[in-house]
């Protein structure tokens, strides 16, 4: 039982890991992205939607991102989505599509960005330690139950925190990779 209970964790360390990659991908280096818009919720149609669901969005230039509404009648519900989001840029509406020009990051926005990736990589690592946590938890209950052995129970231990220093050391290096992105642009 305590076996089957490791394995199913690790996806959910996998899963942890991706939605921080996901996360530091809506972070802009200064260069254009379909990711960094593309997430974006919008409320179209009674619900919301992520703009990639309700337009086509195109790179035509380095520092541009294009937005193309599926139906023009939802071209400001998206630039307001846009305006509002974490991205703060000012999109441009042409009443047929929106424009997104990205501004030469400063020093200083440049770090922002830095700071914000570090705590979404500090929120990953929590997420990791919380599922450790709770198989932890479940492992120790097993010894009480007299399910296994206090020899189990540590052996147990070491093997999940393998995986967790495993996840760990992922997570910090894609922060670092982006940290590197941001800062040497």
């Amino acid at each position: 039982m305590i076996n089957e209970l490791i394995k199913e964790t690790e996806p959910k360390f996998i899963k942890a890991v991706d939605n921080f990659e996901q996360e530091l991908a809506t972070i802009h280096t200064g260069r254009a992205s379909a990711s960094l818009v593309e997430d974006i919720l919008v409320d179209v149609y009674g619900t919301k939607n992520p703009i990639k669901a309700v337009a086509t969005i195109s790179i035509p230039e380095p520092r541009s991102i294009l937005v193309q509404p599926w139906d023009k009648s939802n071209i400001s519900q998206i630039e307001t989505a846009i305006r509002e989001s974490e991205l703060k840029v000012n999109p441009t509406n042409t009443g047929e599509n929106i424009r997104i020009n990205l501004p030469e990051l400063t020093e200083d926005r440049r770090k922002e960005f830095v700071k914000m990736a570090k705590e979404k990589a500090e929120s990953a690592r929590v997420s990791i330690r919380n599922i450790r946590g709770d198989v932890w938890n479940a492992i120790k209950k097993a010894k009480t139950d007299g399910e296994i052995g206090e020899d189990d129970m540590y052996s147990k231990e070491d093997e999940l925190q393998k995986m967790v220093d495993k996840y760990n050391k992922k997570i910090e290096d894609t922060f670092t990779q982006k940290e590197s992105e941001l800062l040497n642009f």
